[in-house]
């Protein structure tokens, strides 16, 4: 099975390359943990999707560490691949999360995990997903999954997030996803803010997306179609806008091309989506470490 991650983006409210900003007592990065806790769930193959010009630095810090280990690749994303039509000369930038993973599509063969690099998911997650992926049979091939969090645990205390606000039916499968680019905690209430800039409240029990998926090779075409029909809208910005995987997927939920099992998780997930998040991180990560979860070199044993 293959762990996929999303290292194209530049962390800009973060202010550098956070996916590669030590975290760890010994230079350890995030993605390391992920990696480390996708291998002990089953994994063997990883594929980086990152910005060509990173390559180098990718390859001499993530990817030297883990390599004898699984197997390695690398996958780049570039705005002027998409399936159909022309790139406005204005745009400067990729075409969203949706657009990522298509990158791979030529690399990965088998089940696949899909998470983003700046994330820490906790080692359930990936045990759970790894034991749905593989419990499936060839007929069950438009059968994907997300491990559910619940938002109160993804909060960061330093400024807003997006979140996939989630809603399952009674069999314990996604029926309704939506983007929400702002949450945040208003003077002690957890609210989202609107296209218009209006504010409301939401539930903090609620369930959410972290942008860890559980797919098969199957969600390639999916995903293909679902941005071309993006880059064919007429209400489509094409010199800003982006697709989501999120909007994939619900799409594709909404027209009965898949069904997404929502896993049931204790994992807690922590993030840096500030500079003020990575105190925070690497402290729960020591707490892990101490309780002997990780070795405190990681990639030493």
């Amino acid at each position: 099975m293959t762990l996929v991650i999303m290292a194209a983006g530049m962390g800009n409210r973060y202010g550098g390359l956070k996916q590669i900003d030590p975290i760890g007592p010994n230079g350890e990065f995030i993605i390391d943990y992920s990696i480390y806790d996708a291998i002990k769930a089953g994994c063997n193959h990883v594929v980086f999707i990152i910005k060509e010009e990173n390559l180098e630095i990718f390859r001499e810090t993530v990817g030297k560490r883990i390599e004898g280990r699984v197997k390695v690749e690398y996958a780049f994303q570039r705005m002027e691949d998409i399936p159909v039509g022309e790139v406005p000369p204005e745009r400067k930038k990729p075409w969203g999360t949706t657009q990522a993973v298509l990158a791979c599509k030529d690399i990965v063969k088998d089940a696949f995990m899909v998470i983003n690099a700046d994330d820490f998911y906790g080692f359930e997650s990936y045990k759970v997903v790894f034991d749905y992926l593989s419990s499936l049979k060839t007929d069950e091939k438009d059968k994907y999954c997300m491990p559910g969090y619940i938002l109160k645990n993804t909060l960061s205390e330093n400024g807003h997030v997006a979140r996939g606000v989630c809603r399952a039916d009674k069999n314990g499968c996604l029926s309704h996803i939506v983007e929400r680019k702002k949450i945040m905690r208003n003077d002690g209430r957890t609210q989202f803010c609107d296209n218009n800039g209006a504010w409301h409240d939401i539930d903090e029990d609620s369930i959410v997306s972290m942008n860890f998926w559980g797919f098969t090779p199957s969600a390639f075409r999916m995903l293909e179609e679902g941005f071309s029909s993006f880059l064919k809208d007429k209400s489509t910005d094409l010199s800003n806008d982006e697709y989501y995987l999120v909007s994939s997927i619900g799409e594709g939920i909404n027209g009965k091309l898949c069904m997404v099992k929502v896993l049931s998780t204790s994992a807690k997930w922590f993030g840096v989506t500030y500079q003020a998040d990575k105190a925070l991180v690497a402290g729960y990560i020591q707490a892990h470490i101490n309780n002997g979860d990780y070795p405190v070199k990681l990639w030493e044993q």
